[in-house]
């Protein structure tokens, strides 16, 4: 859930709702680190901030749509039935047909617009020609062009237009777009197959849990659904974090440890803020030595989520750390490291990971009202100072903002998580629940098969979502095997499903 994105070009019709967004902002952010967002990508200080341009050949392929979604799927009173148009992209290049009953790959997504997943998530059309394959990508609601109330500053407003945001009815989302398609093809007998990365690969387990009859299997992408409730420990996010620096370099992750106290001894000196903001070469002059923390916090996680290869962001990092001359101090190190990682800049901007873009003000209502992740730096186990996650504290903020406090259990209520082995296997089936060992969510991910259809995929050094990326030459040969057998999975289960089907007729 780190997936951070940014763009600092605003409309006009944001200012009157950021300006006091902003101003809320920066009196909470100081109450606790922020907790990691889900997504697929980083889109942070490790890579370009702008989603990658969709290729003019692939772009030629997609054929935009909107579906009349119904803004209130669980109730009956008269503004229930407003509707708001929901962006959905299909393509038909490979698709064999529905007379064929070819298959339906559809990607559900998550805390984002749609526009950059469809460059940046490659399973589906890497696989589209093999399975004679449709392609629908579906935008989630509240985000990008798929927008309640007319507007986004209408949808945002408050609380009660916020109310209709969450999981439950994204997934109804889903559900209502895919039987439209379905019908408007003419394509009942065409199976479908979920697939998600991070929030959007628990939407795609959740989805299959909860809607059988439409999706046959799904494909669930580093998705921690164990990561609520307390049923995945607090500290484990942070504890992988920490294992993938102490694995890339032990002088790095000593280094890395004995910064936090440093900071502090010198910000604790008469103009030590001053001090630090010089060093570090901060964009504004530093409010807190809490604000360059968490900022070194968010780029030491994002290193650690997205460690891919051919890269390795983690190796990045502890390279400056360590390439540093020998007479170089502490913080001296540190600052190599952000150099390292985030290139040569004029300054370096601490508030880089909070500005309240369209992506991370919609993450902040779901963290408040039922994404509730209890990840905190508990124990002094870890690299980093001890800051448990503090659910009154993080009950207060999110009463300051929306002035409603979020549900906590409502995730584990409403789909599940405890005693996953026990109850799953009794009644569900075909879902993979991929991971990669050094994805710090793998914590709260489903690291063991549950059934010979509930199948566990991950790989050791496998980084967050890393399969469901588009294939590249360079690809190692463990990522190569996890995703050929996900593949076998996915041909397993429509081997079966058609051969039921002709056995029916």
């Amino acid at each position: 859930m780190a997936m951070k994105y940014y763009s600092l070009s605003y409309s006009l019709q944001w200012l009157p709702f950021l300006i006091p967004t902003l101003i809320l902002s920066c009196c909470v952010s100081a109450a606790q680190f922020n907790v990691p967002r889900l997504g697929p990508l980083s889109r942070g200080i490790l890579r370009n901030p702008e989603p990658a341009a969709v290729s003019e050949s692939f772009s030629k392929d997609l054929k935009t749509f909107f579906y009349a979604q119904t803004l209130d799927h669980f109730n009956y009173r008269p503004e229930s039935y407003k509707t708001f148009r929901q962006r959905y992209v299909m393509n038909f290049k490979h698709w064999g047909g529905a007379k064929a009953g070819a298959p339906i790959f559809a990607y559900l997504g998550a805390e984002a617009p749609l526009d950059g997943d469809l460059v940046t998530i490659g399973f589906l059309n890497d696989n589209a020609a093999r399975f004679d394959a449709l392609l629908i990508y579906i935008e989630h609601r509240y985000y990008g062009k798929s927008i309640p109330f007319g507007s986004t500053k209408e949808a945002m407003k408050n609380a009660s237009t916020l109310g209709y945001f969450n999981s439950a009815q994204a997934i109804a989302d889903y559900a209502a777009v895919l039987m439209h398609v379905k019908k408007k093809l003419h394509a009942q007998n065409s199976p479908v197959i979920v697939i998600g990365g991070s929030y959007g690969g628990m939407l795609a387990s959740w989805f299959r849990l909860k809607y059988p009859h439409i999706a046959l299997g799904a494909l669930a992408s580093s998705a921690p659904i164990l990561y609520f409730d307390e049923i995945a420990p607090e500290i484990g996010y942070y504890s992988i974090v920490t294992k993938d620096f102490r694995e890339a370099s032990e002088s790095c992750y000593r280094t890395i440890r004995r910064s936090w106290s440093e900071i502090d001894r010198i910000a604790s000196k008469p103009n030590g803020l001053s001090i630090l903001s010089k060093r570090f070469k901060t964009c504004d002059h530093l409010e807190s030595s809490f604000e360059l923390k968490d900022y070194l916090d968010s780029i030491y996680a994002e290193a650690a989520q997205y460690n891919e290869p051919p890269t390795y962001p983690v190796t990045v990092v502890c390279k400056g750390i360590n390439g540093a001359s020998k007479r170089t101090d502490t913080l001296g190190r540190i600052f190599h490291g952000l150099v390292a990682i985030a290139g040569k800049r004029s300054c370096y901007d601490t508030k880089e990971f909070n500005y309240p873009t369209e992506t991370y003000l919609g993450w902040r209502w779901q963290k408040c009202s039922e994404m509730v992740l209890p990840i905190g730096h508990a124990t002094n186990d870890t690299m980093f100072q001890p800051e448990p996650f503090n659910l009154n504290r993080f009950i207060k903020v999110c009463n300051s903002l929306y002035s409603v406090s979020p549900r906590p259990h409502w995730v584990t209520t409403y789909y599940g998580g405890r005693d996953i082995k026990l109850i799953l296997h009794r009644f569900a089936s075909n879902i993979i629940f991929s991971n990669g060992l050094r994805d710090p969510y793998s914590s709260g991910g489903v690291l063991e098969n549950i059934s010979d259809t509930l199948v566990a995929v991950y790989t050791r050094h496998g980084s967050h979502c890393l399969d469901i990326l588009p294939s590249q030459k360079s690809d190692p040969q463990w990522l190569v095997m996890q995703r050929k057998m996900e593949v076998e999975i996915i041909k397993g289960w429509m081997d079966k499903y058609y051969t039921d089907l002709a056995n029916r007729r």
